[in-house]
């Protein structure tokens, strides 16, 4: 401003009264902010005024409205993925003992109840503690049956005089009369003290029986599933209703439980009305026989899942 008494030296600046056009830059300063100084409107406007237009309008309550039920839309997925991650990840690390046979729809499971081992008496080793060379089972053998599914019907031949079973009803899944007597005087030389029994029924069908036969050492019941009640490529004593049984090479290796021992079998096509299903299992001191049935096909994985499942049990 003080260099403008020098400008009439200038030939051209006579030609500035041309210029009337000039007074429309007071507008500039909400455009460009605060870059002419010299105009007269610029000390009117404040430097705030420019953030004037970026406040938000009337229609903008709605856009909040809208980011609000975005934002409540990304909370419940995340709520929800992170609950499905939290299941997940606990039903893998649970133990054995805490909810062992939740129900899947999509490979047909059975849901079982909680299953814990019962309390062993006092002073009582587990079967397969390190002192405890006859493998013996000190908890109550009627308490280390698997309990049946959610659902199922339960087969009331099976529950015997205060849940021990008679030894007939046992032989009475072997489909030769002379097998009955047979293998009655192979478990009663053996030395058989107890049998403990559950069956039930499902709702598709399915048939379950689950015998546990307990002897006073580990050795006997190795030598009777090794060497008299199967062989290795099917059991000796075929039981009702299956003609033809082989080993069950579809049963998952990575379902082995340790201190366990399992013989596993399928009846063969082709069967009858129905397919039977059927595993030895030998764990310390106690037989553990297993018959499942259904018409048409016995589905593998119920199977696999209740042999697994008892064992644990014994194990």
């Amino acid at each position: 401003m003080t260099e403008q008494p020098e400008q009439p030296e200038q030939p051209e600046q006579p030609e500035q009264p041309e210029q009337p056009e000039q007074p429309e830059q007071p507008e500039q300063p909400e455009q460009a902010g605060q870059e002419h100084p010299g105009t007269p409107s610029a000390p009117v406007a404040p430097p705030p005024a420019p953030a004037a237009p970026p406040l938000p309008p009337p229609p903008v309550a709605k856009d909040r409205r809208v980011l609000r039920a975005l934002l409540r839309w990304t909370a419940a997925v995340a709520v929800f993925a992170a609950a499905g991650g939290a299941v997940a990840y606990g039903i893998t690390r649970m133990e054995r003992t805490d909810v062992p046979g939740l129900a899947t729809a999509s490979d047909g499971r059975w849901e079982y109840p909680e299953l814990t081992t019962p309390p062993l008496p006092s002073g009582s080793p587990g079967p397969f503690a390190e002192g405890n060379k006859a493998g013996a089972h000190y908890a109550d053998l009627r308490a280390l049956v698997l309990p049946a599914p959610r659902g199922a019907e339960a087969d009331a031949a099976l529950r015997g005089k205060d849940g021990w079973l008679p030894l007939g009803t046992f032989l009475a899944e072997f489909a030769d009369k002379g097998d009955h007597d047979a293998v009655g005087r192979l478990l009663t030389d053996r030395g058989l003290r107890h049998v403990a029994a559950r069956g039930w029924s499902t709702q598709d069908g399915t048939r379950t029986r689950i015998y546990l036969l307990q002897f006073d050492t580990a050795a006997v019941v190795d030598d009777l599933v090794s060497e008299e009640l199967t062989y290795y490529e099917s059991p000796r004593y075929p039981v009702r209703g299956a003609a033809e049984v082989a080993r069950d090479q579809e049963f998952p290796d990575a379902a082995e439980v340790e201190h366990v021992t399992r013989n596993v079998y399928a009846e063969a096509r082709p069967y009858g009305g129905e397919q039977v299903r059927e595993a030895y299992l030998s764990a310390g001191d106690t037989l553990a026989v297993i018959v499942q049935s259904r018409r048409g096909d016995a589905r593998a994985v119920p199977f696999q899942q209740t042999v697994v499942l008892q064992s644990q049990l014994l194990g």
